[in-house]
């Protein structure tokens, strides 16, 4: 029975071969892996993944997907909205599996382009577990998450990931690689956890990053200045910038001072 696609879950799938196959190059797939996909939707990308993994684990909402995906014998399905897996416990049933107490997962997915960015932000909770992440997403959210300082696209999801992934937009995907086609074009990024990133106080530079970004016009010293103040500062910042010409690494060090 076909399937129809539900605007709730924004589910989009993929149909084109070529761009199934770029995707599974540039993740690069080993036998043996500990793979999870996220929302694996008709399985386009699920099937070549899993034939070059021998197993992978699915996380899939919809009931009538996982349904069918529990058809499948080398699939692991778990039937969930993703902002409920808890990934660290996740990699430890996979490592026990395993019985390789070092491994870490790898994750890959069409992500659902209105819970995109919360999904991220989930994962960035759990990246201690994690390889890398090869996700597709819609293009402009890509280009957020890439940017450079001093740049439109440049802003707080910028910060917040770059800290701690080093990102690469890998991908083109057009509309008509889907059905049904989204309004919008997407692309493919990977995302590789710094190895060594620097220590801080996460809901610190969160909170400090939100506050810089909320009035991208207006000079720092409007908004950060006055947090700054308020949290009796005695370092030296300069506020007489907006929020997109500060780098990655000021944002990272004030963080650490802060915290």
């Amino acid at each position: 029975m076909k399937h129809i696609p539900r605007k709730r879950f924004g589910q989009h799938f993929l149909s084109d071969h070529g761009i199934i196959d770029g995707i599974v190059s540039a993740i690069a797939p080993l036998p043996g892996q500990p793979m999870v996909e996220i929302g694996p939707g008709l399985a386009a990308l699920t099937q070549p993944l899993v034939e070059r993994l021998g197993r992978l684990t699915v996380i899939e909402l919809d009931r009538d997907l996982a349904l069918r995906l529990r058809l499948h014998g080398q699939l692991d399905v778990i039937e969930s909205d993703v902002l409920k897996v808890d990934f660290t416990a996740l990699a430890q049933t996979l490592r026990e599996k395993a019985g390789q107490p070092g491994l870490r997962l790898r994750v890959v997915g069409n992500l659902p382009y209105n819970i995109s960015t919360p999904i991220l932000f989930h994962l960035l909770a759990h990246v201690q577990v994690i390889e890398d992440q090869h996700f597709m997403l819609q293009k402009e959210v890509i280009d957020r998450m890439v940017a450079s300082p001093a740049t439109g696209d440049y802003g707080r999801l910028s910060v917040m990931l770059q800290w701690r992934y080093a990102m690469e937009n890998v991908l083109f995907v057009p509309p008509e690689s889907f059905d049904p086609p989204p309004r919008v074009d997407s692309a493919v990024v990977r995302m590789v956890p710094h190895a060594e990133p620097a220590p801080l106080s996460v809901p610190v530079l969160e909170e400090l990053v939100q506050v810089a970004f909320s009035q991208r016009r207006k000079l720092l010293r409007h908004t950060l200045g006055r947090w700054l103040e308020a949290r009796q500062f005695a370092g030296h910042f300069d506020t007489q910038r907006r929020a997109e010409e500060v780098p990655v690494a000021e944002y990272v060090a004030l963080a650490q001072v802060c915290s």
